[in-house]
């Protein structure tokens, strides 16, 4: 297989090179800077490499890819987009109702990709029937990270509901040291939020509340106790939070300087990066109390209209993309799993095997649900008031559980 790929791959690069030299390149704008990303990253350089394809880097730092999104808005406002972009959830769907989203009908319909690709990620690679993304990956939010020395040394035990957490972040902060590496940014308090919501309320209130967006839901004693408890946990983040880069706290645990991270599976590269093994010298398990349940976002390359120069090099880009052997050693690579459902789980480690498990029963049941973190559960406006909420309070810009429900369900109605 591997060789008919590569056979086909000069084929079309031969084919593009006579007919113009740029239409064997792809500029891609992407938010993967840090350094299990960018390893994660290589692996797809490397394979259209190997077609023919030059790979032109276009790289925004910034977690959460906010920073990309402006610079895309002013690449697509001057007539020259990127051959793709890595975006999530709700953003792809805003892109498509501009009409400036080429389609991949054509390649999904030949490799069957409507048999292989989750119907919750479907929602966000069409628009209107068509294909217009390709999903690299599939990373689930509700995870916690923890230094196993630390845990080894303390006599603690892996936390299984919100009682047994509290307790071992005491123990953690008794012994002098950070009990939970986080980065004040939005998007970070938002992804605490989601876990948060989800061990308080269960599947069904997340989806009423974060995905439905039911004011009595968004208003109700439960969501109270949503702040309270994020107000417990900012009492265990150190006075140096904000600002901070979500892979600056993964060090922290990785170093030992700090017992735990809140963060998804995207953090398990950086651990990889560092030479770490999982269960050797990290743990990886569920936000206590959302076992069974996933909340997940899915990065994809979405395909802007480009010119027949640049249509061939697209077409590649995406068939590497979602070929089960790319699928495989990216996400080995990145802690995320594949975004197809027939790739192996032989290559991942036993964090990987537990996600891909995990999403399984998870999605079998119902119980995967959109990050609202990660622009899964609601459109952009409403995730960005819910944001602006979140972090208030849980800088203490907002005082009381009470004024940030009620400003909860006042956000959400004026950005809807």
């Amino acid at each position: 297989m591997r060789k008919m790929l590569l056979s086909l791959g000069g084929a079309i690069a031969l084919s593009l090179a006579a007919g113009s030299a740029m239409a064997a390149e792809v500029e891609v704008l992407h938010w993967w800077t840090s350094g299990g990303e960018a390893a994660a990253l290589t692996v797809l350089k490397k394979d259209l490499e190997a077609k023919g394809i030059t790979w032109k880097d276009m790289p925004v730092a910034g977690g959460g890819g906010t920073q990309a999104m402006t610079v895309l808005k002013a690449r697509v406002s001057s007539g020259q987009p990127p051959t793709a972009v890595q975006m999530l959830g709700f953003d792809i769907l805003d892109w498509a109702q501009q009409g400036v989203l080429g389609d991949l009908n054509d390649l999904a319909a030949e490799e069957k990709w409507d048999a292989v690709v989750p119907a919750a990620l479907q929602k966000f690679s069409k628009y209107e029937g068509n294909w217009i993304a390709a999903p690299v990956n599939v990373h689930s939010t509700n995870w916690i990270w923890a230094n196993k020395a630390v845990f080894d040394k303390l006599g603690i035990a892996q936390p299984t509901n919100w009682d047994e957490l509290i307790a071992a972040l005491d123990k953690i902060k008794a012994a002098g040291l950070i009990p939970l590496a986080h980065g004040g940014q939005p998007w970070q308090d938002a992804t605490i939020f989601d876990s948060v919501v989800l061990t308080t309320g269960g599947p069904d209130f997340y989806k009423k509340a974060l995905i439905d967006l039911d004011a009595g839901a968004l208003g109700s004693d439960t969501m109270k106790t949503v702040f309270d408890r994020m107000a417990k946990l900012r009492t265990y983040v150190d006075a140096n939070f904000s600002g901070r880069d979500w892979n600056l706290a993964s060090a922290m645990v990785i170093k030992g300087e700090a017992g735990m991270q809140i963060m998804g599976d995207w953090a398990k590269g950086e651990f990889l990066h560092a030479g770490q093994k999982p269960g050797k010298d990290f743990l990886c398990f569920r936000f206590p109390g959302t076992q069974g349940n996933v909340t997940f976002n899915s990065d994809q390359f979405v395909m802007f209209k480009v010119g027949d120069d640049r249509r061939a090099a697209q077409l590649e880009l995406a068939k590497a993309i979602m070929s089960r052997s790319f699928q495989s050693s990216f996400n080995v690579v990145k802690g995320s799993v594949p975004a197809r459902t027939d790739v192996s789980d032989e290559a991942f480690d036993d964090c990987g095997k537990k996600a891909m498990k995990d999403l399984k029963e998870a999605a079998a049941d119902g119980h995967l649900m959109g990050s609202l973190a990660h622009g899964h559960a609601a459109p952009a406006a409403v995730k960005n008031a819910m944001y602006d909420v979140i972090t208030n309070h849980f800088n203490g810009e907002i005082k009381t559980s009470d004024e940030a429900v009620t400003q909860l369900v006042a956000a959400v109605k004026a950005a809807q």
